[in-house]
């Protein structure tokens, strides 16, 4: 791989595309694939480095999961129920900042703030137990990930604003003013975990 990268960053140069990190891989079928952005299950090789950029380098992105409060359970959620830990993350950041006392002035409990509706749907006995809470949290958030065909943007939405809130919308992100400010800090804390880009698609 030392030649093609070398002969590759080598065009990007005399192209003039080298204005930030780009990244090489190898995809499903042998294909080889650049990126100026990296994305989980995928080895990579930074070819060109910019200084100034904003994304967390391959090495900081673990650490940086790992140094996360909850970071053992939520890792441990996110593997039970096949989601991204930095979703998750970046989910508790939004609704409770961590703080596994939570109560919203609605009644949502816990560090991903379950309504008690939900939580006793979900077999969630003790909102503030942050295992419980994680996990129960995690499983709602899976279900509408498949409600919503893995759309991140709609599941996020549909966990702050309800699922009926979107579905009765066609699809939308509900024009809620929290609704507004909710999904963008969510994706956006997510980017930064995952050490993408700020407007990359997910």
């Amino acid at each position: 791989m030392k030649t093609l990268t070398t002969g590759l960053l080598g065009f990007l140069l005399l192209t003039g595309v080298a204005q930030a990190d780009v990244f090489v891989s190898v995809d499903a079928k042998g294909s080889y694939v650049l990126s100026n952005v990296h994305r989980p299950g995928r080895t990579y090789e930074r070819v060109i480095r910019d200084p100034q950029s904003s994304l967390v380098s391959l090495d900081q992105q673990p650490q940086m999961i790992a140094r996360q409060p909850y970071a053992e359970l939520v890792s441990a959620a996110a593997t039970a129920h096949q989601l991204p830990a930095a979703l998750l993350h970046a989910v508790i950041q939004a609704e409770s900042s961590y703080n596994a006392e939570a109560t919203s002035p609605k009644g949502a409990g816990g560090l991903m703030q379950l309504m008690p509706d939900t939580a006793r749907e979900l077999g969630v006995k003790d909102v503030y137990d942050p295992k419980s809470n994680i996990q129960g949290g995690a499983r709602y958030l899976k279900r509408l990930m498949i409600l919503f065909d893995n759309d991140i943007s709609l599941a996020v939405a549909a966990y702050n604003a309800g699922p009926q809130a979107v579905l009765s919308r066609g699809g939308v992100i509900p024009p809620f003013t929290e609704t507004q400010r909710y999904v963008p800090n969510v994706l956006r804390q997510y980017r930064r975990l995952q050490g993408l880009a700020v407007d990359a698609p997910l």
